[in-house]
Parts: C-alpha cells; structure tokens; sequence
C-alpha cells in the first residue's frame, strides 16, 4: 500500500505530466496553426477600451501574430505607439487621417518626425484624400469651400509622403473618391515611397495601375459583402504578393459577423474567402500575404 504522502506525490506528478501534455499539444497546434497579419485596425479607438487584452488574445487564438495599429492623427499615432509597446504582436503607423485636414497644423512634419523615430512604427499614416463627403455635400455647406478643404488635405499628406521619405518609411493610403488625384501626388515619390492601398474596392483596372507604381492593395471584410462582387473580381486578378489583409477594426467586420464590431482576429474569416476566391490554399495565402508585408513594412519583426 502507498503511503498517503507518496499518493499525493504521485498526484502531483500526474496532474503535472497532464498540464505539460496539455501545453506541448498547444505548442505544436500553435506552432501548425496557419497564420496572418492583420496590416490595419485601428486599436486605440473607444470600441476597444474595456476589453482589449481579449481582442488580443482572441487574434492570438485564430493565428493573427502581428497586428499593426493606425494612427489618424498625432494623439491617436502615439497611443498607437503605447500600444505597440504593451503588446509585442503590435506595431504602429503614424499619420495624418485625410478627413480631419481642418483640424491638422500648418506643419505636420516636425511632430510626425518624432513619432516615426519610434522602433515600432512600421509606416507614414494613415494618410491620402478623400473627396466622399466635401463641404458642400455637408448640411449648409458651400461649393466655394470644397477647393480649399481639398487643398488642405495635399497639403498633410505630401508632408506625410515627404517625412515617410525621409525615415524610409511607406505609407498606409487612404483614398476615396480621389483615386486620381491620390496617384498623381504619389508620383514624385516612385522609387523612394510606396503606399499600400488599404480597404481596396476598385476594379481590377485601378489596382494595376497602383501596382505598375510599385504600390499594393489590401483587403478587409467587404469581399465577402453579397454586394461586393467588383472587390472580388480584383481579389481574383491580382498577383499573390501584391496585397495584403486587413479588417480596418472597428469596421467591416466580414461575414458572418457584419453589422457587429469588428476586430483583428476576423482576418481568419477573411482569409478564408479570399483563398476560396483566388483558388489558392491557405498555407499558399499566408506566405505571400506576410512575405508581402515585410517586404512593405521593413521594420515589422
């Protein structure tokens, strides 16, 4: 008979040898588990604010290991950076949104500068125009104020373009409504900055023309909108390693969570239809979509 010290020893042992069982088979599901980046949420926004050690840790679970969190203007950029520095699968990009030019100083330059010094910041942004709701289209609002506001908005995101330059940075390109006018400002700058095209819902046409500029695009949860069939046909038509997968948390969250907050580790979700839409697996769809980030981000690691 075995004493009732050895017994509890032995039990001890046992529930020991269980519990490191359990962590080894983790280790090698985690260490099989097919994984993603999620290239653009914004973290530090209120939507997040009571539980957000959970949306990390449920982006860990579903296999999303970097997260990079995109400042919209100077206090959203460093809070962007304190997360960064909280979470080691968070990065951060720093930037200027277009939609808040008014609110922007006259010189964006120095203050960005120092932000991009930071060790995690990966890239300028979010930064880009935006002619979806002008003045004029606002409730009393005047065609006459609709150039200046325009004007405003070249005016931040050169500075941006100028400052990513300068660090050897790229940048996180917001466009809606002023593809054009985004390309032309960007055209200076071939050879020395790229952007990526995020939340991407052009035609096939326009993303090659982004990636004759050595720029790429990227996706969120819009391609598995019923309505999105154009945003799936240029899922189709562009190259594997020229894109890259988002969620732009809070927003879009795909199916079958639409409507609800989104959050980075619905990128599972996502990538899942983009495979199915590209015909490629998603071990295939994993390697070109993070190779493709770090080539973009060189200082994501």
């Amino acid at each position: 008979m075995i004493p009732s010290d050895k017994r509890e020893q032995h039990s001890l042992i046992a529930d020991n040898t269980i519990c490191i069982q359990s962590e080894l088979a983790t280790l090698r599901r985690l260490t099989n588990m097919i994984t993603f980046y999620d290239t653009h949420a914004h973290l530090d926004y209120p939507d997040y604010a009571e539980d957000l050690p959970g949306v990390i840790a449920r982006a860990q679970a579903a296999g999303i290991t970097k997260i990079i969190s995109i400042g919209t203007d100077l206090e959203s950029s460093a809070r962007a950076i304190k997360l960064s520095e909280e979470y080691p699968g968070v990065f951060a990009a720093v930037g200027w949104h277009p939609t808040n030019a008014y609110t922007a100083p006259e010189d964006l330059r120095p203050a960005l500068r120092e932000l991009a010094r930071h060790p995690k910041v990966v890239a300028i942004g979010e930064t880009g125009l935006d002619y979806y709701r002008l003045p004029s289209q606002q409730p009393g609002g005047n065609v006459a104020d609709d150039e200046p506001y325009k004007q405003k908005q070249a005016l931040i995101f050169n500075q941006q373009i100028e400052v990513a330059a300068e660090f050897g940075l790229n940048c996180v390109i917001h466009t809606r409504s002023s593809l054009e006018d985004t390309l032309t400002q960007m055209q200076p700058f071939t050879g020395r900055v790229r952007g990526v095209f995020h939340c991407f819902v052009d035609g096939p046409a326009a993303m090659e023309r982004i990636l004759n500029m050595n720029s790429l695009v990227s996706f969120t949860g819009i391609v598995t909108f019923k309505n999105a069939q154009l945003v799936r046909e240029t899922v189709a038509a562009v190259p594997l390693r020229k894109f890259m997968l988002e969620t732009d948390s809070p927003y879009l969250a795909p199916v079958p969570y639409r409507g609800k907050r989104c959050e980075p580790g619905y990128v599972k979700e996502i990538s899942e239809f983009v495979a199915q839409v590209k015909g490629c697996s998603l071990e295939e769809l994993s390697q070109a979509t993070c190779a493709a980030a770090a080539e973009f981000f060189p200082k994501l690691k």
